[in-house]
């Protein structure tokens, strides 16, 4: 098989797979479990995305960006019993919770699932059906080991030397039940070889071998997808057996395409994609990445393309893999209170500040390590010291020596600014978002230098060096906006604050914007304010 390469030949709009002319550029999170509170790694797996798809409506593609709540399960059972709520009313408060989390990190996600949704619900059926009718799945008997915590079933190879069970998995409990099993082992080497084939489908490429390694070194086991009502009645009714619910994982992974299929997108097989009259088809399926979280990898690269295949639908064309975040070289645990709260942390510093902190710390893929000093750090030499003081320097000496008008067109800083722009847009296209923030760093360092070389406050005390001086002062401004336009994915209040200081109408939110020397001459700036206000150690 052939899959095209992430941002490679990638017109906006285009789907190769398909031909159809008006596919969105789709991109995901996994959903999150709602049996607890948002914590650091839910807002950097969020904010990832986000930077993503500003990156791509940047580029001009058209974006569908989806997160949303993974609602069913005994986990959320018992946590709502424990509290004396109907599991219902228990994930709506949470969803109300989560919800306002997303809006403190300034995402633009389009849509916000919940799996408790009816129009989720009638996907995951139509394909239960489907993969039933197909002949995927069989009932058998199963007596054995099971943890409720991680709601799922143990063998013998989960037992530690000594027999126990990792306290990971919590009450371990025997069980014996029927339940409902889906045919994993034929779909094996098909897997392997189309892993093989498309090095892309999962990224980083040590994420992709980790997959490999499993599969060739271990028999797919049969994957139980159901719950018998009896134990567990919070879930969605099999549409072949009601005595069962469906498995979480099932039900959740299914979000992926339940959204675009309840939109009646074109993409999505028949008979799982739903009649929809009252709004446009999607038409975003295959998603074009998930991101996700280094522990649910085998659940995305493994069990989900196989789920796919088997309803015939499509494969996503990427898997990206985060890793998790320590707290000062340790897990992070709420026994221990070495946690940090990402809206303290907005609230303090600014959604803008810790967006740039997780983007510029942690590359995608590795683990990375929080500290307070690291983050007051960054945020005093490259957002207070760096950013902040070009802008605010470059446009107030506009202000003071030229009354805020812009002077004719210079080109001194054309040509680096020019490479940035072209070397930030090739690294967008292969979502290094790290790279991206170090590349346009180099040019809020580069203006910084041309600052202290020129010297246009001593050029302004020189009637004789009027002309230099507009021509510096034209160099800063332009690097200002340029700097707006490539920042606007990571850092989108803090572009818009700059184009706002400089009197230009619209937002810096399309990057076809950042050639030189539109910034027109004649034009009257706002009023320069600090971006970041420097905070005493």
């Amino acid at each position: 098989m052939s899959q095209r390469l992430p941002g490679i030949a990638n017109r906006p709009g285009v789907s190769q797979s398909s031909g159809r002319m008006s596919k969105r550029f789709y991109i995901t999170t996994a959903i999150d479990y709602v049996n607890g509170q948002p914590h650091l790694g839910h807002a950097y797996e969020k904010v990832v995305a986000d930077a993503i798809a500003r990156a791509r409506r940047s580029l001009g593609q058209e974006v569908f960006y989806l997160t949303g709540l993974d609602e069913h399960g005994q986990k959320v059972q018992q946590a709502a019993l424990a509290e004396g709520k109907s599991p219902q009313a228990y994930c709506d408060e949470l969803a109300a919770v989560w919800k306002r989390f997303a809006a403190r990190l300034d995402l633009t996600n389009d849509d916000f699932v919940r799996t408790t949704e009816a129009r989720h619900k009638q996907v995951v059926q139509a394909i239960l059906a489907k993969l039933h009718a197909g002949g995927h799945f069989y009932k058998e008997a199963y007596s054995g080991f099971y943890s409720t915590k991680e709601e799922t079933f143990l063998t013998e190879k989960d037992r530690r030397p000594d027999g126990t069970f990792d306290p990971a998995y919590g009450e371990v409990i025997r069980l014996e039940e029927q339940n409902y099993y889906f045919r994993l082992s034929a779909h094996q080497q098909w897997l392997i070889e189309y892993i093989e084939a498309n090095p892309d489908f999962v990224q980083p490429d040590y994420r992709r071998n980790e997959v490999l390694g499993f599969l060739k070194n271990n028999v797919l086991e049969d994957l139980c997808i159901s719950r018998p009502s009896s134990r567990l009645n919070w879930g969605i009714p099999l549409p072949f057996d009601p005595a069962y619910v469906t498995y979480v994982w099932f039900d959740a992974l299914s979000n992926y395409i339940s959204v675009p299929a309840a939109s009646g997108d074109p993409g999505v097989p028949e008979p799982l994609r739903q009649k929809s009259a009252a709004e446009q088809p999607l038409e975003a399926w295959p998603a074009d990445i998930h991101v996700i979280g280094k522990d649910i990898l085998k659940f995305h690269a493994v069990y989900w393309p196989i789920m796919l295949r088997a309803m015939g639908a499509p494969l996503p064309r990427q898997v990206l893999v985060h890793g998790w975040w320590q707290k000062d070289g340790q897990k992070m645990s709420k026994s221990t209170g070495n946690v940090v709260d990402p809206v303290a942390v907005i609230d303090e510093w600014g959604v803008d500040a810790f967006r740039f902190y997780v983007l510029r710390e942690l590359d995608i893929g590795p683990d990375g390590n929080w500290t307070d000093a690291g983050f007051r750090s960054r945020y005093a030499a490259e957002l207070a010291n760096g950013l902040g003081n070009l802008v605010n320097r470059s446009l107030s000496m506009l202000k003071r020596y030229r009354n805020g008008c812009v002077p004719p067109v210079a080109t001194e800083l054309e040509p680096e600014a020019t490479r940035v722009v072209t070397q930030t847009r090739q690294l967008l296209l292969q979502n290094q978002l790290q790279a991206s923030l170090l590349c346009i760093g180099s040019l809020v360092t580069r203006a910084n230098q041309y600052v202290d070389h020129t010297a246009p406050f001593k050029l302004a005390k020189d009637p004789a060096q009027a002309r230099r001086l507009d021509e510096v002062l034209y160099n800063l401004a332009e690097v200002c906006r340029i700097l707006a336009v490539l920042l606007w994915p990571f850092l989108p209040g803090t572009a818009e604050k700059i184009y706002g200081q400089l009197a230009l109408p619209g937002k810096p939110d399309r990057l076809d914007q950042a050639v030189w020397g539109k910034l027109p001459p004649g034009h009257s700036i706002g009023s320069p304010a600090p971006l970041f206000p420097r905070r005493e150690a």
